[in-house]
């Protein structure tokens, strides 16, 4: 199969790495200086400086020739491998009919849409669904065991998905819930800030041997819960399958990226309970934390929909400096009891 992976950050070059032991893939960037370096050193220095690029794998910068390489035939897939920011753009410049999945995850910033809004919007005639679950680039490049899921009313892209990157190592799963898969793998993003922070608070209060009051483990567990909770019923609300957040896409890309040490939007959260502020935490973080810009439009969204969501309401006052990490923390726990379900 010929593969075009759109975007050589470090999840797109993992999974490039990946589905070239077996395929015929282009990885392309869009800076000609970085795929000079990436050809020359066999690296991506930038992303994934860990990882070594197979002599298989080809790197482009001129994106009508990555484009053209997996559309040659029906049998092609293209993989954008941006972040949300950029994915209106790269599905607008697609052929009719092109297969096409995409990873990012989050809801587009202004508009509000999940990815399969906007290529109906912008390209309804391409055959599209997106790659999503727990997955860490790293691990992904090193061979770590993996499992993800492709979603897509097209079963057959899902099906095609599972040919291109399924092997001993790398699982993939189907589902034809891509609403569910989208809304789990924004919301969980801004959970991990959640709990990062909360996470934060706790190891500060550690340090200067001041425990307090400061959120534990038991705060931790709360919140990946209630946290599920609220990813649900935005999900339902949106027409996404309850099982959905059950599996890999939901409960499982939550916990991961909540509480593994390589999640960035975690690690935003960390720093925002050590008091640093939002612009210099990803000024030195150098990647995309995409529930900083997700979680106000997940909110927005939510709110139109009707849909209570204290935890990512609370995330939003926190990136915008109207509350700090420890009144977030009061104002949840202050909240009136109420039933679980």
């Amino acid at each position: 199969m010929k593969i075009s992976v759109l975007g050589a950050g470090a999840w797109g070059t993992a999974l490039a790495i990946q589905a070239s032991a077996r395929h015929d893939v282009m990885l392309w960037a869009r800076d000609a200086a970085a795929v000079a370096v990436m050809r020359a050193s066999a690296r991506n220095t930038q992303y994934l400086p860990e990882a070594v690029l197979p002599a298989a794998l080809r790197i482009e910068a001129d994106l009508a020739a990555a484009v053209a390489h997996a559309t040659q035939d029906d049998e092609g897939l293209i993989v954008v491998a941006t972040p949300m920011a950029a994915l209106r753009g790269m599905l607008a410049g697609l052929p009719d009919g092109a297969r096409v999945l995409w990873l990012c995850k989050g809801f587009e910033a202004g508009t509000g849409l999940l990815g399969h809004e906007i290529a109906r919007e912008v390209q309804p005639r391409l055959r599209a669904g997106i790659l999503s679950g727990p997955s860490f680039a790293q691990e992904v490049a090193a061979g770590q065991p993996t499992a993800l899921v492709a979603a897509s009313e097209d079963a057959e892209l899902a099906l095609a998905a599972v040919a291109a990157f399924h092997s001993e190592r790398l699982r993939v799963y189907t589902s034809v819930d891509p609403v569910g898969v989208e809304v789990g793998g924004a919301v969980k993003n801004v959970m991990a800030i959640a709990v990062g922070t909360a996470d934060g608070l706790r190891l500060r209060a550690e340090r200067i041997g001041v425990i307090g009051d400061a959120p534990g483990l038991n705060a931790r567990a709360a919140l990946i819960t209630r946290g599920l909770a609220e990813m649900l019923r935005l999900g339902l609300a949106l027409g996404a399958r309850s099982e959905t957040f059950m599996g890999l896409s939901g409960m499982g890309d939550l916990v991961l990226t909540a509480t593994g040490d390589l999640s960035r939007n975690r690690r935003v959260g960390l720093l925002l309970a050590e008091g640093l502020p939002l612009e210099k935490i990803l000024h030195d973080l150098g990647h995309v934390a995409e529930g900083v810009y997700s979680a106000p439009t997940v909110l927005a969204r939510a709110q139109l929909k009707g849909v209570d969501m204290p935890i990512t309401a609370a995330v939003v006052a926190v990136l915008e400096g109207r509350l700090s990490p420890v009144a977030a923390v009061d104002l949840l726990m202050g909240r009136q009891a109420r039933s679980e379900h």
